[in-house]
């Protein structure tokens, strides 16, 4: 392989006109906020059964991402991968961003951002959202330090591996937490399962490697470098893997809720009876997000392939996160098991959701928050190769 040389991308008007959009989208989400802020939750389609909308789907959504993004870095460092070399900065620097946009979402979308502060002061050590703050702050510390040793000339290979290890051992801890979030909430029977854990690591490798496909492409596309064909069809091979791990998964989760009675209800109103829920689940999750990615990359290797199946694992995540959230509000609780409530609020009633524009634009706007920070740390820091072309990776 030959010397990387490392360039900050130029200003070019593509890049000017990007950029403009990712702000107009930001501006959008700011509006949005403001709007609900003044007139309240009522105006979302969230309610006091599914309180965790659209804008939660994003968040989990980026929050996942951003663990599988650094992973490409890992594979270089901890597991000498040289060919992921180049890209490992690139990799830590769009994990920190995407990570910065899925909470930004969380916090925006609680009504009360100014409590954060009581969240970042005041721990309840037996909450796992408090230790997942904990380990939110610690991965932006974490990356951050890694990819300071990655820029820094002069230190040693055991520096950078102690550097990558820490760092990868700590995206899978925080994967773990994000998980743990859904696995401990026994009060829901879609949520109660050990399996959850395992699951999102899985779905972080292949939504964090779809996603830094996608942007570093965008980002050599902008600034005219070459991104060769050899390291696209690489790329896609091991999104193939991953999105076969998340099915693999994702069929042990539902084989053993089925094992177990008091899961029946919710396994049928998922994968049978739940109407936009089900259709999400079959078609755009298992087919359009992990079937035919994996058909697209294995059986048609090419450059067109593996962008194709980016797009389709990221659609496929997106509606996983939204089965898994919305739907698992929308079954109802099982207050009081074996019995049948006759007066209540809501008992026992498939609870409905519609999101909203304004929950859109939520969400949207942090994913634009994470792509613009990441195109302004490419503009500032030295972070994307200046060539990735297939003389780089020989067969």
């Amino acid at each position: 392989m030959e010397r990387t040389i490392y360039r900050t991308i130029k200003a070019t008007p593509a890049a000017w006109g990007v950029a403009v959009l990712l702000a107009a989208f930001i501006a959008a989400a700011g509006l949005s906020v403001l709007t609900i802020e003044h007139h309240g939750h009522i105006i979302t389609g969230m309610n006091n059964q599914i309180v965790w909308g659209l804008p939660h789907v994003f968040a989990i959504f980026l929050i996942v991402a951003a663990s599988g993004v650094l992973n490409v870095a890992s594979i270089s460092s901890v597991f000498g991968k040289k060919a992921y070399k180049p890209m490992a900065r690139f990799s830590a620097l769009l994990a920190i961003t995407v990570l910065l946009g899925g909470l930004a979402i969380l916090v925006l979308d609680l009504g009360r951002p100014d409590r954060l502060i009581v969240a970042m002061t005041k721990y309840n050590f037996t909450s796992i959202f408090a230790w997942n703050m904990i380990l939110y702050n610690g991965f932006f510390a974490i990356a951050g330090i890694y990819l300071a040793v990655q820029m820094t000339q002069g230190l040693s290979h055991r520096v950078h591996k102690a550097a990558g290890v820490a760092a990868f051992a700590w995206r899978l801890i925080l994967t773990t937490g994000t998980g743990s979030i859904f696995g401990w909430l026994v009060a829901r029977p879609a949520y109660d399962a050990a399996i959850m854990a395992p699951l999102f690591i899985a779905m972080s490798f292949a939504l964090g490697l779809a996603l830094f496909i996608l942007v570093t492409l965008l980002l050599f596309r902008l600034d005219g470098r070459i991104f060769g064909d050899k390291l696209m069809k690489r790329l896609g091979s091991l999104l193939g893997v991953f999105a076969a791990a998340v099915l693999y998964f994702t069929a042990v989760q539902h084989l053993t809720a089925l094992y177990a009675e008091e899961h029946a209800g919710v396994e049928r109103f998922i994968l049978r009876d739940g109407g936009i829920y089900t259709t999400l689940f079959w078609l755009v999750q298992v087919v359009l997000g992990g079937l035919v990615p994996m058909a697209l990359v294995f059986l048609r290797p090419s450059r067109g392939s593996t962008i194709l199946a980016s797009f389709l694992v990221i659609l496929g995540g997106l509606a996983q996160i939204y089965v898994i959230v919305i739907g698992g509000q929308a079954y109802p609780l099982q207050i009081f098991p074996g019995y049948e409530v006759l007066e209540g609020f809501n008992e026992g009633v498939i609870n409905s959701y519609a999101p909203t524009i304004y929950e859109l634009a939520l969400g949207l706007g942090g994913v634009a928050l994470a792509l613009l920070a990441a195109g302004l740390g490419a503009k500032i820091l030295r972070v994307l190769p200046t060539n990735l072309s297939d003389a780089n990776y020989p067969d």
